[in-house]
Formats: C-alpha cells, structure tokens, sequence
C-alpha cells in the first residue's frame, strides 16, 4: 500500500481519496478506520466509487429493497450499513420520522400537519417525507416543539 500526502494551505478540511484495483476486505478496513477516527462522516458508494459524506451534507438516510441509501442535495449513495446502527451513530443529528427514514435534524424546513393522512416534513432540498403517527411526538420533541397533540 502506498501513501501520499499533500498539505496544502488553501484546503479548510481533509479529504481523503482511496484508489485501488477492487473493493477487497483491505480496503473495506481501511474504510472503517477512517469512519472510526471520522465518526462524523460515512462512505457513500456509487458507480463503483467511494466517497466519505459529511454528516451535515446528509439530508436523508433511507432503506429501499434491502438497501440503505445516503440523500445529499446532488445525488444517492448506498451504504454498507443497516439503518439502525446509523441511528445509533448519528443519534444527535438525525431522527427517525418512519420505518424506514432518517432525516437531517438540520435539514429540517417545515412540518405540514395534515387533517387527515399522517404529518410530512419538508427538507432544504424540497424533499417530502412522510411521517408516522408513532414518530411524530419523537420529531417534535427533538426540535423543541414539545410532544402533545397533533
């Protein structure tokens, strides 16, 4: 294995670039140590690349066909984890709105409280997100908006 380092003094945080020949289980070790030392962030995979997300680039965290998948503004990425160990791991930022979804806490623009059918959200990049009756009391609380009614 080889590493390269390059400082330079315009950059305002690190990034890293992997490059290798295929995904083995060297790579998939070293991709967990720098989630370890980097627990703020978490690889995407797409068209074959990896590439290491920022927590607050996120804006959804959702499972579809067994898959679990990254929404940022600009595209989806896959991840190689399960829904609820990214729960546990971004516990502080991003809440549980349904089975199946996650969003950004910060990403957060409105919530439309529908008469009838269940509560949405409504994300930064537009996205509408169903809420379920069983996380809605959660969502509010979790933004300081208390827990009672509807």
């Amino acid at each position: 294995m080889k590493v390269h380092l390059h400082i330079e003094n315009d950059r305002t945080e690190i990034e890293v670039h992997i490059h290798a020949p295929k995904f083995d289980e060297t790579v998939e070790q070293l991709m967990k140590k720098i989630n370890s030392s980097t627990p703020e962030s978490i690889a995407g995979y797409s068209n074959g690349d990896i590439h290491l997300l920022k927590s607050r680039e996120i804006y959804s965290i959702f499972t579809e066909n067994g898959k679990v998948f990254l929404q940022t503004d600009e595209e989806e990425f896959e991840a190689k984890n399960k829904l609820y160990e990214l729960e546990e791991r971004f516990h502080s930022s991003f809440i549980r709105v349904n089975k199946s979804m996650l969003v950004n806490i910060d990403k957060i623009v409105s919530i439309q409280s529908k008469v009838l059918g269940n509560p949405q959200v409504i994300l930064a990049n537009d996205t509408v997100v169903p809420v379920s009756r069983n996380y809605f009391k959660l969502l509010k609380e979790a933004l300081g908006l208390g827990g009672a009614g509807k």
